[in-house]
């Protein structure tokens, strides 16, 4: 009786201990699993790909107002949290690399860019890769680029396709500001050519699997190799002449390390890849969308034709970046055709620590660590408590005295990210499209004869569907 006794003693010390423990645990880390983000509902094992796979922007319309701004969907082994509004983004966007980790999510990208580069490298050197890419855009190289961008420009005449038409000239004019000069005036065709093969295998399946031995794959990585050797022989040639360039190439070819390395062939042509990359499809896309809006709003259209005429009487023919940066109301306009359509949907990033998020109702959610954490410029950028009619394009509301990107805090408005990671070429981006709008609505007339055009969802980078076709007369801009 008295050994019973002693193990029921010794079986209530543990259990008491246990409790004091919990208790303790509780207090110095009170978490829960009340406090976990709410989850969408889906069918097991697939229901969670299902959604995501018929348009993640679709399922975030749905589940929002149902879910409200932070939400989980369950992907075969791994949480997806989506953080929808400025409210709930400043940690997304402020994060140290330590805390949420860019590089786990973009791993798919290595086989385009290369070895070596960006997300192939440990934070410290990708922080040093990005430093020259910062350095490349800084304003007295920017305005160097409108002069080369601007002797570019097509003289196009007829009925076309604008979507193609800019397509084109935004990687003829990043091909002479970036690539240089021998790329433009020897190599343009194989490297465009070699670029759409690139471009062409980054499908779906290789941000799952981007390494499978599919005949896309294996044309990319072929592309990759060729175009290191096109820029290998290009930097040799520079280097035995001596010749230097005003591009970003030549940039690439003199920037070092802070431990005085020098940049390899095969990294500066992962730069460049990098570079065309995030600034092609953005551009081509935003001077498309730009375009339609303007054809399709007689009012704005009028706005910009007389910003330009103003600008005509005040400094002439000659447009220069400072020129450039007097065009607010085309900033607006490009920018409001942004917020409508901007090509990166999903920004995500990789969950390294635990941490807390609390929305604008007031409610708190702990999210664990090891979850993907997503948000979406596309959904976001439409959300009706921060833009009056979201869905209009409407490039006032950015106008002094509105300022609705501004309103609620500095994550209101995300096309570009923000925060640690915001978009290094966005100055550039804005520089190519002024030039290319700017000259355009000065030497042409204009009309949209396709229907508007309507959004390609089923694109890795989102962009516009179909033909958009203009019918145009050459013709100056008349000053009165």
């Amino acid at each position: 009786m008295e050994v019973e006794d002693k193990l029921l003693n010794i079986g209530l010390l543990v259990l008491l201990t246990l409790v004091v423990v919990k208790l303790i645990s509780l207090i110095l880390n009170p978490r829960s699993p009340t406090r976990l983000p709410p989850v969408i509902a889906t069918w097991p094992v697939f229901g969670g790909l299902i959604r995501f796979l018929k348009g993640p922007v679709v399922m975030l319309r749905e589940e929002y107002p149902k879910l409200g701004s932070v939400f989980t969907l369950n992907l075969f082994n791994k949480k997806i949290t989506f953080f929808i509004g400025p409210e709930v983004s400043v940690h997304f966007f402020k994060a140290s690399e330590s805390d949420l980790s860019q590089q786990e999510v973009y791993k798919y990208i290595v086989p385009t860019f290369g070895p070596g580069v960006i997300y192939d490298v440990d934070y410290s050197v990708r922080q040093e890769q990005f430093r020259f890419f910062t350095e490349s855009l800084r304003v007295n190289k920017l305005k160097g680029y409108v002069g080369q961008i601007l002797r570019c420009l097509l003289k196009l005449s007829g009925e076309v396709d604008l979507k193609y038409e800019l397509e084109n000239l935004i990687t003829l004019t990043a091909s002479r500001c970036l690539l240089g000069q021998e790329v433009r005036n020897n190599l343009f065709e194989d490297v465009s050519a070699l670029f759409h093969v690139l471009d062409n295998g980054m499908l779906p399946i290789s941000v799952v699997l981007p390494y499978l031995p599919i005949p896309a794959h294996r044309r990319r990585d072929k592309a990759r190799k060729k175009l290191e050797e096109i820029f290998a022989k290009i930097i040799a040639e520079r280097k035995r002449t001596g010749k230097s360039e005003e591009d970003m190439l030549q940039w690439f070819m003199d920037s070092k390390y802070k431990d005085g390395r020098e940049t390899t062939e095969s990294e500066v042509t992962g730069l460049l890849i990098a570079t065309l990359f995030a600034g092609q499809h953005t551009s081509s896309i935003t001077s498309t969308w730009t375009g339609a809006y303007l054809l399709a709003n007689k009012k704005y259209l009028s706005s910009v034709l007389d910003e330009q005429k103003n600008l005509l009487k005040k400094h002439g023919k000659n447009v220069d970046h400072d020129i450039l940066s007097e065009m607010e109301v085309l900033y607006r306009c490009i920018k409001e055709a942004l917020r409508l359509h901007p090509p990166l949907i999903m920004l995500l990033r990789s969950s390294h620590s635990d941490f807390t998020v609390k929305t604008r109702e007031g409610k708190e959610y702990d999210i664990p660590k090891g979850h993907i954490v997503a948000t979406s410029p596309a959904f976001a950028n439409r959300l009706p408590h921060i833009f009056k009619d979201p869905d209009t394009f409407d490039p006032d509301r950015f106008a002094p005295g509105r300022e609705e990107d501004k309103v609620s805090g500095p994550f209101s408005y995300i096309s570009f990210g923000g925060g640690r990671h915001a978009c290094l070429g966005e100055p550039f981006a804005y520089l190519q499209i002024k030039s290319i709008w700017s000259h355009l609505l000065r030497n042409f007339e204009l009309e949209l004869v396709s229907p508007f055009p309507e959004i390609d969802w089923n694109a890795m980078v989102v962009g516009v569907k179909g033909k958009v076709m203009v019918r145009y007369k050459r013709r100056e801009l008349p000053i009165y």
